[in-house]
């Protein structure tokens, strides 16, 4: 049974909607409605690709880093979303701690309302006021 903040495995596409690998995935939000369709976000250990004061980095010195199921520090990429079926989830792996969780929906909330984002390449915070 697929959960808020756990962990699974997924097949994330890529942009160019080649298929990719069976990749971490944490699962952010159950859709409503009559479908078993779930938000998910992609986890990677690709630490550059760091959005900063968006992406969270989980690290293997953590103390919540056992419980995530992942091999390696991580970065958990809020901007690459996916909504799939939990039927093509690949069962969980671990759990996200409470804590980061809401973190991690704080964050992709603000993103959306355009209130903060920042990035390596960028270090301007965009804000309302900006625009």
């Amino acid at each position: 049974m697929i959960q808020e903040g756990q962990i699974t495995l997924f097949a994330f596409p890529q942009t160019d909607q080649v298929a990719g690998n069976l990749r971490p995935a944490l699962v952010l939000r159950s859709l409503p409605g009559p479908y078993k369709d779930w938000l998910i976000c992609m986890i990677s250990s690709q630490l550059h690709h760091e959005v900063l004061e968006l992406d969270e980095t989980i690290r293997d010195t953590d103390s919540d880093f056992t419980q995530t199921g992942l091999k390696t520090t991580s970065l958990i990429r809020v901007t690459r979303l996916a909504v799939v079926s939990a039927d093509i989830l690949h069962g969980a792996i671990g759990n996200l701690s409470e804590e980061r969780l809401k973190r991690i929906h704080s964050r992709l909330a603000n993103w959306i309302l355009g209130t903060q984002v920042s990035s390596k390449s960028d270090e301007k915070e965009i804000t309302q006021e900006d625009e």
